[in-house]
């Protein structure tokens, strides 16, 4: 009895010592390979899982993420933007840090549309992608806005519906820095063109 049970253990280690591999590559046999394997949709590429074949989803309506509060500012209303910027003040300083990982979040989700220098000229529009010119982020009329206001319409989208609602893929503290960095870039653009 005890050969027979050394017998099967010694088979059990050789075979799984077989089945093992140190090829990271290969990791075996997927037994449900559409499950291990899904495919992965861009976000702004068409899907054929949604009836409207769209990749980017805002959160289910009515839901809030954890940890989160609800934004008491309504979408596509222009007295609530107006009112977004009176009462919304930025938190945070445009400390070099605050800048720099708002520069890292302009990146992730408004240079395609707003370009490198917040002129408007981005991939999404040059490439005629997108047939709407973005707002410029440099010009006189964003100047004038209240912080409140430009995180409202990352929040919520703009007024015109030309810029959908970031609010469920940006945290808060988040938008609060890139407004911080869409300020500088309006400043380098004035320190810019005074030079010349």
């Amino acid at each position: 009895m005890k050969r027979t049970v050394k017998i099967y253990l010694l088979l059990l280690v050789v075979g799984l010592s077989v089945a093992c591999t140190k090829s990271k590559n290969k990791p075996g046999h997927t037994f449900f390979p559409d499950m291990a394997y899904s495919p992965a949709y861009k976000t702004y590429s068409e899907n054929p899982v949604f009836e409207d074949g769209q990749t980017m989803r805002l959160p289910a309506e009515g839901t809030i993420p954890r940890g989160f509060k609800p934004y008491p500012y309504a979408g596509r209303s222009m007295e609530e933007q107006v009112r977004a910027g009176q009462e919304l003040e930025n938190p945070l300083q445009a400390t070099p840090e605050v800048l720099a990982e708002g520069k890292r979040q302009y990146e992730i989700f408004c240079v395609s549309c707003h370009g490198d220098i917040g002129d408007g000229n981005g991939h999404l529009f040059t490439s005629r992608v997108f047939p709407a010119k973005p707002r410029s982020l440099i010009d006189d009329y964003l100047k004038g806005k209240p912080d409140g206001e430009i995180y409202h319409v990352i929040t919520r989208g703009s007024f015109s519906g030309l810029m959908g609602p970031h609010g469920g893929q940006i945290s808060p503290e988040n938008r609060w820095r890139i407004v911080h960095y869409v300020r500088s870039l309006a400043q380098d653009q004035n320190i810019a063109s005074s030079e010349n």
